[in-house]
């Protein structure tokens, strides 16, 4: 049978050593679980006090939980922390991708709440992971406590990328370099020593994922302005992915309680917006 995810066994089985070997040097103490869905099994690290408030990680395609490594440490000194590994995606969770359209993942994640035994938790999204946690809150909205974006789908229109990309694919290496550069910004020359583990695992998964190549659906005017709960959506100027000015005009004209902060340099992956996340998290979560 065909895997939804991966294009070998072999890469399947590179990645996942990759990420086992990532996650076992997580940066704060965390304990794993498999939660049974309808959809599969489903992957969950936890970590920071267990009486804190809960939030749920929901990372973007082409990635799984390590994505979120870098900003752990602090957020898990203050909150309750799940990092889930989307279905159908690099991670450890089921390998099938229900279509997006529907209620196919909101049902999926009211098994992941269950699971972890909570009624009500804030989302953290990036990217599809975005977009999952739009599309949960505007179906439960008294399930979400708040919502941090990060170059969120969903909202902006969805640019054609492949077009674009498409004569660079007869370039060999160096157009598969300016491939990537055009998402991730100028790559450094080499990732510094705690982050090489994930830089090769992303690396890999990028060699061996089946790319989601579809449009992802946005939410209306009508249910942007629903969404009443505290909400950020940090964006950049350059995401050759999502048009991130219309991102900003929709939030602006149909989610007047929204923060967007806008990086006029940033592109679709945008690093050090811990901080920001931080801020918003402190300001809406915790007493006082």
């Amino acid at each position: 049978m065909s895997d939804a995810v991966y294009r070998s066994v072999a890469a399947a089985a590179k990645v996942e050593a990759l990420y086992r070997r990532a996650i076992d040097a997580w940066p704060v103490p965390a304990s794993e679980r498999t939660i049974a869905t309808r959809e599969g099994p489903t992957f969950v690290l936890s970590c920071g006090p267990e009486k804190a408030p809960p939030i749920l990680l929901l990372h973007g395609s082409m990635a799984n939980s390590a994505a979120w490594m870098p900003d752990v440490a602090p957020w898990a000194a203050r909150f309750r922390l799940h990092a889930v590994d989307m279905i159908g995606e690099a991670g450890f969770s089921a390998r099938v991708r229900p279509p997006l359209e529907g209620d196919a993942h909101a049902l999926w994640l009211d098994d992941v709440f269950a699971g972890l035994g909570l009624s009500r938790a804030a989302l953290v999204g990036t990217s599809l992971g975005g977009w999952l946690a739009l599309d949960y809150a505007k179906r439960r909205p008294g399930t979400v406590t708040a919502l941090a974006l990060i170059s969120p789908a969903g909202i902006g229109r969805q640019k054609n990328f492949l077009l674009k990309v498409l004569p660079l694919m007869l370039l060999g290496s160096w157009g598969k370099r300016r491939m990537w550069e055009l998402v991730f910004g100028p790559a450094q020359k080499a990732p510094p020593p705690e982050m090489q583990a994930l830089a090769a695992l992303m690396e890999a998964i990028g060699e061996a994922e089946k790319p989601r190549v579809l449009r992802i659906p946005a939410l209306s005017d009508a249910e942007l302005a629903a969404l009443d709960m505290p909400l950020i959506a940090i964006v950049g100027g350059r995401d050759v992915l999502l048009d991130s000015r219309d991102t900003r005009a929709r939030l602006e004209r149909h989610a007047p309680n929204a923060e967007v902060s806008f990086i006029e340099e940033g592109y679709h992956f945008l690093p050090d917006t811990g901080p920001r996340v931080t801020g918003f998290l402190e300001r809406n979560l915790l007493p006082g």
